[in-house]
Parts: C-alpha cells; structure tokens; sequence
C-alpha cells in the first residue's frame, strides 16, 4: 500500500471516530410541563354526566429512537370535580425527520380529588387509571426542546362511591406538552 492510500484510510478513520465522538446520544433524558383542554363523562347505569375539563402537569422520562417511556403528574379539573392522576406511559414513536407519530398507553392511579353532584360534594378515591394516547412530536432544530400535540383519553373505574352507586370516569382531551432534552 503506497503512503498516499495509508494517508487516505487514516483520515477517513480518524474523521469517522472524531464524528461518532460528537454524535447525539442514543438515550434522551427529559422533563417537561403540559397544558390540556377537553371533556369529561361522569356515569354508571343510572346516572351520567358531562363536563368539559382542563388537565395541567408535568413529566420526566427517557427517550430511545422507537421507545419513549415517561412518569407523569396531572391535575385535571372541571366545574363539578377536581382530582388527580400519576401514571407510567409508554409510548411507541415512528421514526421520521422533525416529525414523529406516535401511540401510547399508560397505567397509573387516580387520587386526592372531590365531584359535586346536586350540591353535594363527594371525596374521591384512590383507584388505578388507564388511558391511551396518540399524537406528533415536533423537533425544534439547534434546540433541545420537543413539542408535542397529543389526543388522550382517560378511564378510571368506580372513582367515587356514592351511596350504593360506583360511577367511571372517562377524561378526555387535547394537549400541548413541552419537554426539554437533558
């Protein structure tokens, strides 16, 4: 091999080194905040309730190129109940330039809240929630911050226990989170 091709073949590896190197890292830590507007239902057999609804919070998480998995905090609130919800969500990403499809489901539990209903007002209690969600992640170029707009809805079974009756919620919404990339 003459000089000139070990020349060549050397800066060739030495550029690929210094450029994996300077690469983004395959694992993203984040936090973030979120602002959501929607409905909620109220119900069980007898009885069944609508409400639009408002849901605020914050979240950290982890974020793989197929895989992002994040521990939330919301506060979701209507006219006639306040309560709030801490869940663990997993969310399977399409891989894509600056924006990115996603789905998501997520477990959790629904705490600390109260629901009047013909102005009596009833203690919510602690009981496990689902919900699911599906929604677009937006890259801000040069910054690392993420938006995402997301549909989710939200079901919690026998949520509050009036009289004999245990009546579901089901929260549903839009939301606007921002996550800022460690």
């Amino acid at each position: 091999m003459k000089l000139n091709s070990k020349i060549f073949f050397g800066a060739i590896l030495a550029t690929s080194v210094a450029t994996a190197s300077h690469a983004n890292p395959v694992i993203d830590v984040y936090a973030g905040g979120m602002f959501g507007a929607g409905g909620a239902s109220v119900y069980n057999d007898n009885h069944h309730s609508n409400y639009s609804a408002r849901s605020f919070g914050a979240l950290v998480g982890v974020d793989i190129p197929l895989l992002r998995v994040e521990a939330e905090y919301n506060h979701l609130t209507s006219d006639d109940f306040s309560t709030n919800d801490a869940m663990l969500n997993a969310y399977f990403k399409m891989l894509s330039t600056m924006v990115h499809p996603y789905i998501g489901v997520g477990v959790g539990t629904l705490f600390g809240g109260s629901y009047s209903h013909d102005n009596i007002k009833y203690d919510t209690k602690s009981t496990v929630a689902y919900q699911g969600m599906l929604g677009l992640t937006f890259d801000i170029l040069a910054m690392p911050i993420k938006f995402d707009i997301e549909g989710r809805a939200l079901y919690a079974p026998n949520f509050l226990e009036v009289g004999t009756e245990k009546p579901d919620l089901l929260h549903y919404d839009a939301r606007l989170k921002v996550r800022y990339v460690f």
